[in-house]
C-alpha cells in the first residue's frame, strides 16, 4: 500500500491481531507495522480479551476460530469497553452465518483466508459506502448446504446438540461438517 494511505489511519494507530497461527500473525504485525499501525498481538480468545479490557484499540483483526473459543467473544469484548473500534473478523470457514453474527455484534468486515495485508487495511480503512464487488461465481450445492448449517448453527448458540437436533442429524455428523473447512 502506497503512503497515501496513512493519513486514513488516524491520530490512534493501534491494532490488536488476534488469530491462533503464530506464524500467521506475526507476519501480518510486521506488514501492519510497516504501514503505520502499532500492533500488539494475542493467541487466544483470552489474551484477546484481557488485551481488549487493558488497553482496546482504535482497530483489530480477530480471527474467528481459536484454539480457546470462538473469536466473536473477542470482538465482543472490544465493543464493550471501546463501541468506535474498527473490527475486521478474518478466518478460514468463511461461512455467511458467521459474516451476518460478526457483523451484528460489531464487526465491519469479514474476510475469508488468505487475506494479505493490503486487504486487511483496506477493509480497516474502508469507508461505509464503499460495497463490495458482486460475486463471480454462484455458490456450489454444497456450499449453500453448508452455508443453511453454519446460519442454524448460529441460531442455536454455536450448540452442537441443539443444531443437530433440528437439522435431524447425528450429532456427531455435524461435529465433522463444522471441523471442515467450506465448500467452495
Amino acid at each position: 500500500m502506497t503512503e497515501q494511505t496513512v493519513p486514513e489511519i488516524g491520530p490512534d494507530r493501534s491494532l490488536l491481531l488476534v488469530d491462533d497461527d503464530e506464524a500467521f500473525v506475526k507476519r501480518l504485525a510486521k506488514a501492519m507495522d510497516k504501514r503505520g499501525f502499532q500492533t500488539e498481538t494475542a493467541e487466544s480468545v483470552e489474551a484477546g480479551k484481557a488485551i481488549a479490557n487493558a488497553r482496546p484499540p482504535a482497530y483489530a483483526v480477530v480471527d474467528l476460530r481459536l484454539g480457546d473459543g470462538n473469536g466473536l467473544d473477542v470482538v465482543e469484548a472490544l465493543h464493550a469497553r471501546r463501541p468506535d473500534c474498527r473490527v475486521v473478523v478474518l478466518t478460514g470457514y468463511g461461512a455467511i452465518a458467521t459474516a451476518v453474527a460478526a457483523v451484528k455484534i460489531g464487526a465491519i468486515d469479514y474476510l475469508s483466508k488468505p487475506a494479505d495485508a493490503n486487504d486487511v487495511m483496506n477493509a480497516l480503512l474502508a469507508k461505509a459506502e464503499t460495497l463490495p464487488a458482486l460475486p463471480e461465481n454462484l455458490m456450489s450445492a454444497d456450499r449453500v448446504r453448508w452455508e443453511h448449517i453454519q446460519r442454524v448453527y448460529e441460531m442455536c448458540d454455536r450448540n452442537v446438540s441443539e443444531t443437530a437436533r433440528r437439522l435431524s442429524m447425528h450429532r456427531r455428523t455435524l461435529q465433522r461438517i463444522l471441523a471442515k473447512r467450506s465448500p467452495k
